[in-house]
């Protein structure tokens, strides 16, 4: 009796760790002059029972609205801030103190170092050492088994993509921090935050891009690549992501989608409908994982929350879930 009590958990335990890798997060852009307060925003996220949110710098209003919230928190450390973090561990561990062991209790659980940083910015050459000094600095503040440290990067680092299979990172991105990162992720079993955008390739290469493919509807597979058959972009674009890894010494590294959505307004094949489907389609999916990596759930985040009346171009201005004037979602969409 007592091993069949014991099988019994592991399978609820399997089960429960499941469930929570196949949760959905939203991103929290600030880029916009009609936004809500944090603790309007904290409130809706909890309203609607969404339980993870990124943010793209140390904000502390928004970290003040987080205190006992118990929403995961995914936090950019801005590119054009890391070189003093690279510097010296003394400005990553003040750092860390500032920002996250001040707010003890806010639920931290990733740490990007730089969003989309390019190889021909200044910026790329502090991303590795800034890395390992805030994976000390985490460590030192006995915060390792809560927080990962981690970089996000977007697609455009792919050299090749298509077929999936021949998935290959550009020289330039791993010759000026990209091999560096992954030797850290590989090391610390941390996984790559990814900005996963078909609407964006898509509007790029509409003569090769099926908009039902992009948007996943397409009635079958599009894409045959060798035993593996892909009926949307998003797979193919993760799947290309993981070859390159692999291509790179990163065989062991996941996958977390750190964004991907799809606007409703401002651009070519922008719909309220669009949006709708688009973000409803991607929270079941991710649920179930690849075809390179089948029955694995993705832990992703819906760009974004709000649209963000101050970005550019136009497109970039409407992607949000909610509308920022009335809290009022955009359209009915269930985020787990």
């Amino acid at each position: 009796m007592p091993s069949i009590v014991l099988y019994l958990l592991l399978v609820l335990l399997i089960a429960s760790t499941a469930t929570t890798d196949a949760e959905t997060g939203v991103c929290y852009g600030r880029i916009g002059s009609n936004l809500p307060s944090p603790q309007e925003v904290v409130a809706l996220f909890k309203q609607y029972k969404i339980p993870r949110m990124r943010i793209y710098g140390p904000d502390q209003q928004v970290l003040e609205a987080l205190r006992g919230s118990n929403i995961d928190l995914f936090m950019d450390i801005p590119k054009e801030t890391l070189q003093p973090l690279a510097a010296t561990q003394d400005n990553a561990n003040r750092w860390i103190q500032k920002y996250v062991t001040n707010y003890s209790n806010v639920r931290f659980r990733y740490i990007s170092i730089g969003n989309e940083v390019k190889p021909s910015e200044s910026y790329a050459q502090f991303v590795v050492p800034a890395m390992n000094n805030i994976h000390n600095a985490v460590n030192a503040a006995g915060l390792g088994n809560q927080i990962t440290v981690s970089t996000t990067i977007d697609t455009g680092a792919l050299g090749q993509s298509y077929p999936p299979s021949s998935g290959s990172f550009k020289g330039d991105y791993r010759a000026s921090y990209l091999d560096g990162v992954i030797r850290f992720l590989v090391d610390k079993r941390s996984p790559l935050l990814v900005n996963v955008h078909p609407y964006i390739s898509y509007i790029l290469n509409q003569k090769d891009i099926r908009l039902d493919y992009a948007l996943f509807t397409s009635p079958s597979a599009l894409v045959s690549d060798g035993s593996l058959r892909y009926q949307n972009l998003f797979d193919a674009i993760v799947d290309a992501t993981y070859s390159a890894l692999e291509r790179a010494g990163g065989g062991s590294v996941e996958i977390v989608v750190a964004e991907s959505g799809w606007p409703s307004s401002g651009g070519e094949a922008t719909s309220l409908e669009n949006a709708r489907t688009y973000n409803t389609k991607l929270v079941e999916h991710v649920k179930h994982g690849t075809p390179k990596r089948p029955g694995k759930p993705i832990e992703t985040y819906v760009f974004a929350m709000f649209d963000e009346n101050n970005k550019q171009p136009n497109y970039e201005k409407f992607w949000g879930l909610f509308l920022p004037t009335t809290k009022l979602p955009k359209y009915s969409i269930n985020l787990n």
